[in-house]
């Protein structure tokens, strides 16, 4: 049984930072890529970041490049999400995923990924 289990969420003041985990257990972690959603209020769940299976691929949604870093730790079965200089749009339940197969036109697309965490919440105050 494959689970997906985040952690790290909480209330930051604005310019703050979080580092969010993610878990993983029933599946070989070094196989998969590793994506992060947010869902903000009101708003349809997007794209955040993601890393290649070997870690040597990162992409970012626009919004947060050069404020958030995305890596993982195939020792620890563990992705994470360094979010800095936090902003109140940030504010949102931020989710990992899981995909095999990725490529430079799929990865920010939700039903590329097969396994879903439960999501952290992460609220920005101003």
């Amino acid at each position: 049984q494959v689970q997906l289990v985040e952690s790290g969420g909480g209330l930051v003041q604005a310019g703050g930072s979080l580092r969010l985990s993610c878990a993983a257990s029933g599946l070989t972690f070094s196989s998969y890529h590793w994506g992060w959603f947010r869902q903000g209020p009101g708003k349809e769940r997007e794209f955040v970041a993601r890393i290649s299976a070997s870690g040597g691929s990162t992409d970012y949604a626009d919004s947060v490049k050069a404020r958030f870093t995305i890596s993982r730790d195939n020792a620890k079965n563990t992705a994470y999400l360094q979010m800095n200089s936090l902003k109140p749009e940030d504010t949102a339940v931020y989710y990992c995923a899981a995909a095999t197969l990725l490529s430079s036109n799929t990865y920010y697309l939700e039903k590329r990924y097969s396994y879903w965490g439960q999501g952290t919440q992460v609220t920005v105050s101003s």
